[in-house]
């Protein structure tokens, strides 16, 4: 029995008249199929209806523009979970179809997941020169092309198939084809969270080379990256490299830096950092300042620590009592209790009120010297304050 004349019999589907009287005479066919197939989770499915799809068909239905895009996905759905129930598998065309009509209405998460099964997909995955093919069959050179060439390069990354992810790279580089700069600090991050961080130095130049305005956060997972596996001194350099090619380190940059020298006490290296942050203009924020204090205080540079607390209180920084009690605490670790009291008076006079740690690390330390009574006064003191 011809399609049409199936849909004729197809009379029972409620409100059908109603909603398709604007509709040309395939687009009203076309609607009658999807509301006959996708309204059948109550009855039973239409396996009669279903055996007269054919892949055109589906084609046709699924680039009508008058048909609205959800029922469209729906229907897609419904085909796709159910393909044994069709006489055919739901081909490339057909996928990329409804990609085109998703990315071109902005339902990107729907689109991606569409791409996933089509570049991911054990049991439907295609090569990547197929793929692009169909998306420059489907889409030709209009932005939705470059949207949904984007989308794959993020695709392929989220599934760690980063051989894809050059392949696509290469190809669009090759056809001119705009990269978003957005996806590639994607791929960077995923590269680097899979321990392919040569890779993603390799990937992250050829942003470079090709011109594409890299920013200062791409930049910044690299650097994390470089340091994160110990190799500060290239991190610097790299973001050295940078700022001759108009890529300017921001305080995030350098306080991922900081923070790698002094957990690992390089602070020879450290002083080269800094000359550089001064020489691009970065200024030092609370954090590097934090760092600093924590990383001298930790390796017993006790007075390096305490001038930095001193400049940051010259500089109009919020101070807290976390970092006095590192001065002090390494003081006292030095065997230096008088100096770790001066500290302590010093920052009750800046109106920096000490918390339990302060006082329970100089009770600790002036017991262990025998002067126990001093001890318990400051255990009052702390008690008369409210401070447990």
């Amino acid at each position: 029995m011809p399609v049409q004349k199936f849909i004729q019999n197809l009379k029972t589907v409620k409100g059908y008249q109603t909603q398709t009287q604007y509709m040309n005479p395939k687009s009203k066919i076309g609607d009658t199929i999807i509301t006959t197939i996708i309204s059948s989770n109550s009855r039973p499915i239409p396996t009669a209806l279903l055996s007269k799809l054919t892949p055109g068909l589906i084609h046709l239905i699924l680039s009508d523009p008058h048909l609205k895009l959800p029922k469209c996905l729906d229907f897609f759905n419904f085909l796709f979970k159910n393909q044994s129930l069709i006489n055919f598998k739901l081909n490339l065309e057909s996928h990329f179809i409804l990609i085109r009509r998703l990315v071109k209405e902005r339902k990107f998460t729907d689109a991606e997941r569409l791409l996933g099964f089509v570049s991911k997909d054990e049991k439907l995955r295609y090569p990547f020169p197929v793929i692009a093919s169909c998306i420059r069959n489907q889409c030709g050179e209009s932005k939705i092309s470059i949207k949904i060439f984007n989308m794959m390069l993020k695709v392929y990354s989220d599934g760690q198939r980063f051989k894809e992810v050059v392949n696509t790279f290469n190809y669009m580089e090759n056809n001119g084809i705009q990269i978003d700069e957005k996806t590639c600090t994607i791929i960077l991050i995923e590269l680097i969270k899979c321990d392919k961080l040569e890779l993603a130095l390799e990937f992250f130049y050829k942003m470079v080379d090709m011109g594409i305005e890299v920013s200062v956060f791409s930049l910044t997972v690299v650097v994390d990256g470089l340091c994160k596996n110990g190799e500060i001194n290239r991190a610097r350099e790299l973001v050295d490299e940078m700022v001759s090619s108009g890529i300017k380190p921001n305080v995030i940059t350098n306080n991922i830096m900081v923070n790698a020298c002094t957990k690992r006490w390089k602070f020879e290296e450290l002083v080269k950092i800094s000359n550089l942050m001064k020489w691009v203009g970065v200024d030092m924020n609370m954090e590097t300042f934090k760092f600093l204090v924590d990383g001298f205080s930790s390796c017993g540079k006790i007075e390096e620590a305490e001038k930095i607390v001193l400049e940051m209180h010259q500089k109009g920084f919020i101070l807290d009592a976390h970092l006095y009690n590192l001065v002090i605490h390494g003081y006292c670790r030095l065997g230096d209790v008088e100096r770790a009291l001066s500290i302590f008076y010093k920052m009750k006079e800046e109106g920096i009120f000490p918390n339990v740690d302060t006082y329970g690390i100089l009770a600790s330390h002036i017991s262990k010297m025998g002067e126990l009574e001093t001890a318990k006064d400051f255990i009052k003191e702390m008690q008369s304050k409210g401070i447990e």
